[in-house]
């Protein structure tokens, strides 16, 4: 399932076809779900004895690109829709619009760059997406200004474990929702697939502010700096490791109550944890934490290298220990 998560498009505001696909999933074992009207999934599994029940988090949206103008040859421009890193752009394969249209992110060959064009990264407005146009008008009978473009790779399993592919972040935490969704227990939780995360948590706050949890658990995807150029004590987290519980982000100080709580569920059950480290990035934990009167909220996350990249990385062994210790959360919060 994790490849059929990971390889659909869904970029931030263009969630349409991976929210049917996990509604459709849901459906198919009778779990009650609906679509707010900005767009998130929202599910409940088996109606508890009381009112408010625990909530979890996953978001639904990948980063990705917008397209932007159609140059006079035929080329799109775009715009990074999320946070990506140019230089891991050039010569990608993207998908275009909702055919999909086939294109490759272009820039200018190393043949005719000036020598210091060579020492310098590519900007953003000096790349563009081929899709085989000759001429602007051939290109508008088949683009729209405003179109999306999802990155073209298929998740791959790789060997001792490890899965290769593009939109982990966070359609591995999806994944860790809807396996506890779909199997047979009698936990009581609802569960929120968001959407436009990626541009500010939107959707995260909506759900929130609706649902009225007391408690959140949002389950993402994190970068990993286990690589060879980093000190060990300076990796956020490190693969094989099993899932990081957050101290803090950008957005939010998690709960000390709900992070300790994660911590002694992991000790308890035998589960393997980290403490996710030196990250200055934000998650929904901040928008559901804020919603209303506030929300006792942590995160969780699996690690993931090359985060926000057409090629991530994530372990499998990661990714089921973060199952087991949401589903472990959930079981003391009954």
């Amino acid at each position: 399932m994790l490849s059929e998560l990971a390889d659909i498009r869904g970029v931030s505001g263009d969630e349409t076809k991976i929210r049917r696909f996990i509604s459709e999933k849901l459906a198919d074992r009778g779990i009650e779900n609906s679509v707010d009207t900005m767009g998130n999934l929202i599910a409940r599994k088996n109606r508890g004895k009381f009112e408010t029940l625990p909530l979890l988090s996953a978001h639904m949206d990948e980063v990705g690109l917008m397209i932007t103008g159609i140059r006079q040859g035929g080329l799109l421009n775009f715009m990074p829709v999320g946070g990506i890193d140019s230089r891991v752009l050039v010569a990608k394969r993207v998908k275009i619009g909702r055919e999909g249209l086939t294109g490759v992110i272009g820039a200018k060959p190393i043949h005719l760059q000036k020598k210091e064009e060579q020492q310098k990264p590519y900007k953003e407005e000096s790349l563009y997406i081929d899709a085989g146009f000759n001429s602007r008008g051939e290109a508008e009978k088949y683009i729209c200004i405003g179109d999306y473009a999802a990155f073209d790779v298929n998740c791959t399993k790789m060997d001792k474990g490890f899965y290769r592919g593009k939109a982990f972040d966070d359609r591995a935490g999806c994944l860790v929702l809807l396996k506890l969704l779909l199997e047979n227990n009698s936990l009581c939780f609802n569960a929120v697939f968001t959407v436009q995360e990626e541009v500010g948590t939107r959707g995260a706050m909506i759900a929130a502010y609706a649902l009225r949890p007391q408690k959140a658990l949002v389950v993402e995807a994190t970068a990993s700096a286990d690589t060879p150029e980093t000190e060990k004590e300076m990796s956020s987290t490190v693969l094989g490791k099993g899932p990081a519980i957050s101290l803090m982000d950008r957005t939010i100080l998690v709960d000390r109550e709900m992070r300790d709580e994660l911590a002694g569920c992991a000790v308890r059950a035998g589960i393997p944890f980290q403490f996710r480290r030196f990250t200055g990035a934000g998650t929904e934990g901040g928008a559901i934490a804020y919603s209303r009167e506030g929300v006792k909220t942590a995160v969780i996350a699996v690690p993931c290298r090359y985060i926000h990249s057409p090629h991530s990385v994530i372990k499998e062994s990661d990714l089921q220990a973060t199952v087991s210790l949401t589903r472990a959360w959930l079981e003391d919060n009954q």
